[in-house]
């Protein structure tokens, strides 16, 4: 189900946007939709490519999360309370984004080239801040109502499998519900320039996944010891 398709910022490059909706439905929408493009393009004489930075210079391909939760029973947005206001799992959600998605990248930056995307001072983020409408952010809050209340997560790239990434992400959030973990202050400054908080080539990530107690109770630790030991035979 597009929503939209414009082009991006880089030759050649398109965004396409999904309807929201169910996250399995979506993983097999994305995976089905990329398949096809590339078939598509190919009977055309042209390659598609879900690289997360194909050319050097030019900005990479992102498959930014636009999440939100909803009450099976009612189906109300979790995330607002029934004043319109944000709710404290809407926050620490978020905190919970900020704290394990950096041991979590390896499933949403799955290659090698995943963290060549990842680079300060271009339109990638580098870092786990959150912001109102700020796209320098790892986390960005969109303007919306109270009923569309969301967080994007803007880390994740175009060469991701979009079940992994789609997991780690909510997983990633549902621990910080259950743990109440509280994020940052929201910033509006630029925030992909100078330092960088997350793992920086894939290897380091896959140790880093390896690592936290939380995502093995989350993911299981039969996943995380396969999950690991395929990154490191693709990368030698």
């Amino acid at each position: 189900e597009i929503d939209t398709l414009i082009h991006e910022e880089g030759p050649a490059q398109l965004e396409i946007n999904l309807r929201h909706g169910d996250p399995i439905e979506l993983a097999d929408q994305v995976f089905m939709f990329k398949r096809t493009i590339r078939e598509a393009a190919l009977k055309h004489g042209i390659y598609a490519t879900f690289m997360a930075k194909p050319m050097q210079g030019q900005a990479g391909s992102a498959m930014h999360i636009h999440q939100s939760v909803v009450d099976l029973k009612t189906g109300a947005n979790i995330f607002s309370n029934k004043d319109g206001s944000a709710s404290k799992e809407f926050f620490q959600f978020i905190g919970g984004m900020q704290s394990f998605i950096p041991k979590a990248l390896s499933m949403m930056a799955p290659y090698v080239n995943s963290y060549r995307r990842l680079t300060p001072d271009m339109a990638a983020p580098v870092n786990t801040a959150w912001g109102y409408d700020n796209r320098t952010t790892a986390f960005r809050v969109p303007v919306s109502d109270p009923v569309a209340r969301r967080v994007e997560n803007r880390l994740p790239s175009s060469d991701a499998n979009p079940y992994l990434a789609l997991a780690a992400s909510l997983g990633c959030g549902l621990l910080g519900i259950m743990n109440k973990i509280e994020p940052t202050p929201p910033t509006d400054e630029s925030a992909n320039e100078g330092a960088i908080d997350l793992p920086r080539d894939l290897l380091s990530a896959v140790a880093m996944l390896e690592n936290e107690p939380a995502l093995a109770d989350v993911f299981s630790k039969e996943f995380i010891g396969i999950y690991a030991g395929v990154k490191r035979g693709e990368f030698e």
